[in-house]
């Protein structure tokens, strides 16, 4: 696996996030060839200030909104310069029962813009039913990914979750995943991409290990990692 930065987002999206931290994740990012995710008010901050494949968190963490105002936010994050959306899939909705719901909110919301979408089902809360379920419908809507989790509820990402959605669609294994040896055991499982707030870790073990050496902690790494911003 020779392209592993180009399929780690490097995540920044805790409620105390400052223009500094995204600048931070952005100079990460930037170092270690990763792209990057960002809360949609940085857009604008962060198409001005790197070059770095950017994806915008839509209607985050609880996927709640109405139809009408989530592709608008959409429109409005892609207007600004993300490359790719992450929009929260309505668990409750799902859990309902109402699967036509979610699946046609999901594809308005798709449909709204011309960049990929990925849709994140918080799979720790979910059965394996409802895995199997969510991952036909996000299917269904045209989604260009699934992924795992929010990291802002119960749990993150696994391998057993990873294995059951990646039979519908390529999967972001996000949440929890704070080592090469984590994100490893993802790619394995069938996970195409990583989101995570230690991207950077990520990256200089798997750099470590390819070259048989021990990985160093640069003086600038964040000290929040997998912490306040929930990956």
């Amino acid at each position: 696996m020779d392209d592993i930065p180009d399929r780690i987002e490097h995540t920044i999206l805790g409620p105390t996030t400052t223009p500094a931290d995204v600048r931070t994740c952005l100079d990460e990012a930037l170092q270690y060839g990763m792209r990057a995710c960002i809360p949609p008010w940085a857009v604008p901050l962060a198409t001005e200030y790197a070059n770095v494949p950017l994806t915008a968190v839509i209607d985050f963490p609880h996927g709640q909104g109405q139809t009408d105002s989530v592709c608008q936010a959409a429109k409005l994050a892609w207007d600004a310069g993300a490359d790719e959306l992450d929009m929260v899939c309505n668990i409750g909705l799902l859990k309902a029962g109402e699967d036509d719901a979610v699946r046609d909110h999901i594809t308005e919301v798709v449909a709204s813009v011309p960049v990929p979408v990925k849709v994140i089902v918080e799979a720790p809360l979910l059965s394996d039913d409802e895995l199997e379920r969510v991952g036909q419908l996000v299917a269904d809507a045209d989604a260009a990914y699934l992924k795992t989790a929010t990291g802002f509820s119960e749990g993150g990402a696994t391998v057993h979750d990873v294995e059951i959605l990646s039979k519908y669609l390529p999967v972001k294994a996000s949440g929890g995943v704070g080592s090469w040896a984590d994100a490893e055991a993802m790619f394995e499982a069938g996970a195409e991409r990583i989101g995570a707030s230690s991207g950077d870790t990520i990256v200089r073990e798997w750099q470590a290990e390819t070259q048989g050496e021990t990985p160093t902690k640069p003086e600038t790494d964040r000290d929040d990692a997998d912490t306040t911003d929930g990956y």
